[in-house]
């Protein structure tokens, strides 16, 4: 899998920091800890994207880190893009990788369940059931929803099923 990443994919992949805590929301004190190396795996991905002039999402929490959202965006022939996305922490993560939904797309790909859920399952859960516990939140958004737009979005361009707000 990792031999079909472009070397700029592998080089960001590699600086994101893996996780050790092995807990889900429904072990309190353990989750607790996960959710700060969730946190710094984030802030050091973000630092990374603003460093390199690729920064594509915002992202927030609810207090106990179990329900996120944010706004995901993707340049297409120099055109915005701009989506909300949302997803919930499953309770057997990390076990279990976060099921993204951009429920402005729903029914507008065929690489998309109902409710706006991306297609993740050939590509992606393979990759997260292969390293977990050690991908987290920032794994997830790296490899699974920035190659997600960036298949998807020339494709809904192209074929006139989107169109940018700006």
């Amino acid at each position: 899998m990792a031999e079909s990443w472009d070397s700029g994919t592998r080089d960001t992949v590699k600086k994101i920091p893996l996780l050790k805590t092995k807990a889900g929301p429904r072990e309190k004190e353990a989750w607790a800890q996960r959710l700060k190396e969730e946190l710094q795996a984030l802030i050091k991905y973000i630092q990374q994207n603003k460093a390199t002039d690729s920064d594509w999402f915002t992202i927030t929490s609810n207090k106990e880190g179990t329900k996120w959202n944010g706004k995901c965006w993707y340049m297409h022939n120099l055109l915005k893009y701009e989506f909300p996305f949302e997803f919930e922490i499953p309770a057997t993560y990390p076990a279990t990788a976060p099921e993204i939904k951009i429920p402005e797309l729903d029914g507008k790909t065929a690489k998309m369940y109902r409710g706006g859920s991306i297609c993740l399952t050939v590509h992606f859960k393979p990759l997260w059931a292969k390293n977990s516990p050690h991908f987290g939140i920032a794994h997830a958004l790296c490899l699974g929803l920035a190659p997600w737009l960036a298949a998807e979005i020339p494709y809904m361009v192209e074929n006139n099923v989107i169109t940018s707000k700006s």
